[in-house]
């Protein structure tokens, strides 16, 4: 950080807290779009990357919320948002929104976004889906909710992050629940995905030419299409571990209950995960499931 961008300056700056795959393709991205980005993450290799991107680091979660007022959440689980609120509030600006982008449960959201505004704060319930690639370009889809001056704030940040933002009204919590109904579509794609790699490999077939016919049939998704790739590779750098699945589907499951619903492909789904994740594979890419699948039908133990 230079002397002329002292800590505590006033800035139109963006805030960006996470700077893991998905937060630092959108940081990259919007320095791309000409704005001026702050981020912190505990990785300090993280923040060297986003200088080296020509964003700047913030000195610590505090200094970054002096400086924005839009900032950005992209961390993984409730627990890491409750702790990062918690530590930006007593510093935020009178004119911040924090934009929250992780997948959380719908009851912790409302709760939160309660409680802020209860202390004059503001909060969107902002998830996203499209992926490091729609980060890193531009193409997020946005599920939001929450108090239309929330929205306000928020929506020229996010017109730079998303090709799409919904908007469904003001209760903090909508948002998030169609990011779980996103996720139970996605979760039980890439499950499936994994059998049918799987079933493949095991009749001796080419996994690379199944996905050459399948990416073009009626059988392809976004996820066949986005993942196959890296299931190809014995070791793709982790972009969605499986543990994030293991979290979100387990998130759907909660939903069901308390919406009186049996899920059944869901739950199957979220079986296939959380086995892998036994296993050790859980900061893998999500990709490599059909390697677990496949070796639990060999009932050996290797992987393919």
């Amino acid at each position: 950080m230079t002397a002329a961008r002292a800590s505590g300056a006033p800035s139109d700056a963006v805030g960006v807290i996470g700077l893991g795959a998905m937060g630092a393709a959108c940081a990259r991205h919007l320095v791309g779009k000409g704005r001026r980005v702050v981020g912190y993450d505990l990785d300090s290799a993280a923040r060297d990357r986003l200088v080296a991107d020509g964003g700047e680091a913030a000195a610590d979660i505090a200094d970054l919320a002096r400086r924005c007022a839009p900032i950005i959440v992209f961390v993984v689980n409730a627990a890491q948002v409750d702790t990062v609120v918690a530590a930006i509030e007593p510093h935020l600006r009178p004119d911040a929104v924090i934009i929250q982008c992780a997948t959380v449960p719908v009851g912790f959201i409302e709760g939160l976004a309660t409680k802020l505004e209860r202390n004059g704060r503001l909060l969107l319930d902002a998830p996203v889906s499209g992926g490091v690639a729609g980060a890193g370009s531009g193409a997020l889809t946005i599920m939001a909710s929450g108090a239309p001056d929330a929205f306000a704030r928020a929506r020229p940040v996010l017109n730079d992050m998303a090709a799409k933002v919904f908007d469904f009204g003001p209760k903090a919590g909508a948002g998030s629940m169609v990011k779980t109904i996103n996720q139970l579509f996605a979760g039980v794609h890439l499950a499936v995905l994994g059998e049918a790699l799987a079933l493949g490999q095991a009749a001796g077939l080419d996994p690379a030419r199944l996905l050459e016919v399948y990416g073009g049939s009626a059988a392809a998704s976004w996820m066949m299409n986005d993942r196959g790739p890296r299931a190809l590779q014995a070791s793709p750098p982790s972009r969605s571990a499986i543990d994030i699945f293991v979290k979100d589907l387990g998130l759907v499951a909660e939903a069901a209950k308390a919406n009186g619903l049996d899920l059944s492909v869901a739950e199957a789904a979220h079986r296939r995960f959380a086995a892998a994740s036994s296993e050790g594979m859980g900061r893998q890419d999500d990709s490599q499931l059909w390697r677990s699948i496949l070796a639990r039908g060999r009932g050996d133990g290797t992987k393919a």
